[in-house]
């Protein structure tokens, strides 16, 4: 495993660990004790970057994944850095697996959420405390104030932000600085890529959610996959439709014929892009499955030249493709 640094000093693996399919969003929960033995496999492999927040869970356990999260690197805990998430809760109201969120980041909200969560971590500091998506009835300096609190109390060592745009980081880092920034990108969603100056200028890491468009990247997935529609986001995102496969029909040639170039798997090709692009940019693509763990993890191996990666990225410019997931609703208290 290769390593980088986000920010100005967190040093992680250059693929981490996305947890949170493991309680959350991709089908009923996985069994706890498979789900330790993959985390420790990670660790032995050379993970050190997992990711969490304090809403995955389920209805009837909501924070499921950062218990899951803390027992399994309990035994690990000085080798690993661990994130997670505060600010969001999901409406229970919606009997759909893809629930809207409720935002809060109420100072007062924050400090129960980080008290939870470090109970349930099993650990006394959070290495990087993300918020999880912006409050609109709570200024992000407000927040970053309270993030300058915390890491003055040793509670947090680093804090990022998901899902966010130039004004909020700028304004954000003048209170406190950013280290990392956790916003959807992949091959299918690019439009944050305007932000890479603004990340470069001010040393803020980019930590890229949904790699893999929600797996669709890996070619894995084809227009007769059906998901369940209680437990399972997949069974509404538009491109795991029937003609969304069809569509992107193109784009799965171009991943296929690139990774045959490579001796690689499409998977790699679409984590080996980003991993390219940027020394900064660390993927967290989520799995359940041991050899999907090994074969993200060697994502970083893969070598793409910077001609390679701007003829990728012009392929992708001009090419045709399917809508892709957005994210979840997201809802004022």
């Amino acid at each position: 495993m290769k390593y980088r640094t986000l920010g100005k000093d967190l040093k992680v693996s250059a693929v981490g660990l996305g947890c949170m399919g493991m309680s959350h969003a991709y089908g009923a929960p996985a069994d706890h004790k498979e789900m330790t033995n993959l985390i420790a496999e990670a660790v032995d492999m050379g993970y050190t970057f997992f990711d969490t927040a304090e809403c995955y869970g389920t209805d009837d356990d909501p924070h499921d994944n950062e218990k899951l999260v803390g027992e399994a690197l309990k035994p690990y805990r000085d080798k690993v850095i661990i994130g997670t998430k505060f600010g969001v809760y999901f409406d229970t109201s919606v009997t759909a697996a893809d629930k809207p969120v409720i935002t809060d980041s109420r100072p007062e909200t924050i400090r129960k959420s980080l008290e939870g969560s470090l109970k349930r971590l099993q650990t006394d500091h959070i290495d990087i405390y993300y918020q999880h998506r912006q409050d609109a009835n709570v200024p992000v300096e407000e927040v970053a104030g309270v993030m300058a609190d915390l890491i003055q109390e040793g509670k947090i060592l680093h804090w990022g932000l998901s899902e966010v745009n130039e004004d909020t980081i700028r304004r954000a880092h003048k209170v406190c600085p950013v280290t990392a920034v956790q916003n959807r990108y992949s091959m299918m969603a690019r439009h944050y890529e305007p932000l890479f100056p603004v990340l470069e200028e001010l040393s803020i890491g980019l930590v890229a959610f949904s790699p893999m468009a929600n797996g669709l990247l890996t070619t894995a997935y084809g227009k007769d996959d059906k998901f369940d529609a209680k437990t399972d986001y997949r069974s509404t995102m538009p491109q795991f439709t029937a003609e969304a496969m069809e569509k992107n029909r193109e784009l799965f040639a171009l991943l296929k014929h690139t990774a045959e170039e490579k001796g690689a798997t499409p998977a790699q090709i679409s984590l080996a892009w980003m991993i390219e692009k940027k020394p900064w940019i660390v993927p967290i693509p989520g799995t359940k499955q041991l050899s999907r763990l090994e074969e993200n993890g060697k994502s970083a191996d893969i070598t793409l030249t910077a001609l390679e990666v701007k003829a990728l990225d012009e392929a992708l410019d001009h090419m045709e493709m399917s809508a892709v997931y957005g994210g979840a609703q997201v809802k004022t208290r």
